[in-house]
């Protein structure tokens, strides 16, 4: 083999060698790109992307996703300003309605205490009612906002599960029964136990056993296991599939006509996130199963 050929072939060793260099550098560039972007999403920092590279085409789209995180910063933060101005509006305007609410009650009860003709009784009845379901519907946005509003507040101490489920379920009794519900409960016999807030674990199955008690078809079974799952299964023709998605939306109703402003699911879910936990809907066979996870 010539001379030529020679430095040809080393040469081209050469080449190779600088260009697997090359690769080598623009592939661990790109990982420190994926890298920080991901970090970069999951943490609430200001810090951009920042690689080692020098190659002029990688910092260029080291660049480029530098400027998308700004401007997917710029539109959280605009996203969190804005529902933070909301919150604060229901909230403000649902303390504004007690007052006058309770006063309109007030008056109702010493005008029901008078003797009115029959028609007046009527009329005042209906009043009440309408004043009273205002009312309900008013404390349920107030609690909604205070909930979101709250990121703390929680007292974490050991609950017995199944004892907390007895004691919901019990103060649901009568409300079960108007509706001609006999619900059917499974609860193991050793104690499940978990760190939770008493209060928003109450919270959690009064709004799901509501929920059950609007939108049963008449039956209810509620299941506890070992292992800290919890299940609310009824029949609900009135449901579907892709309603089932939107159950936990704020403000969806399956129903416009339904006394409720659709919060109650999404409390239950705030609070049940809140303490480590999870709260998932499914529909199967024409039952709707909201199950709250409580895995140790």
């Amino acid at each position: 083999m010539g001379p030529f050929l020679w430095l040809l072939l080393l040469g081209l060793i050469i080449a190779v060698a600088a260009l697997g260099i090359k690769l080598r550098l623009m592939r661990r560039a790109a990982g420190e790109i994926a890298r920080g972007f991901s970090e970069k999403l999951r943490a609430d920092t200001n810090t951009l992307i920042d690689i080692s590279s020098r190659d002029k085409s990688m910092r260029e789209l080291a660049s480029l996703v530098n400027s998308e995180l700004r401007r997917l910063r710029r539109e959280r933060l605009r996203y969190q300003q804005g529902d933070l101005e909301l919150k604060a509006a229901v909230t403000n305007i649902s303390h504004d309605l007690r007052t006058p609410l309770t006063a309109i009650c007030g008056y109702l009860e010493l005008l029901e205490r008078e003797e009115l003709p029959e028609k007046a009784g009527k009329h005042v009845g209906v009043i009440r009612e309408r004043a009273e379901l205002m009312r309900s519907l008013t404390e349920e946005l107030f609690r909604y906002c205070v909930v979101l509003s709250d990121p703390g507040g929680l007292n974490a101490e050991p609950v017995d599960l199944g004892a907390a489920l007895e004691q919901s379920l019990a103060s649901f009794y009568a409300v079960l029964t108007d509706k001609g519900i006999t619900p059917d409960i499974i609860i193991p016999e050793e104690r499940v136990v978990r760190r939770l807030d008493r209060a928003a674990l109450s919270r959690v199955f009064s709004n799901l056993l509501s929920n059950a008690a609007k939108y049963s078809d008449g039956d209810l079974r509620v299941e506890l296991t070992a292992e800290g799952r919890l299940s609310f299964a009824n029949r609900c023709r009135a449901l579907s599939g892709v309603e089932v998605e939107k159950l936990f939306d704020r403000f969806y109703t399956v129903e416009a006509a339904r006394k409720s402003t659709g919060l109650g699911l999404s409390i239950a879910r705030a609070l049940a996130e809140r303490m480590g936990g999870e709260l998932i809907a499914e529909y199967k066979a024409g039952s709707l199963i909201m199950t709250v996870l409580f895995i140790e």
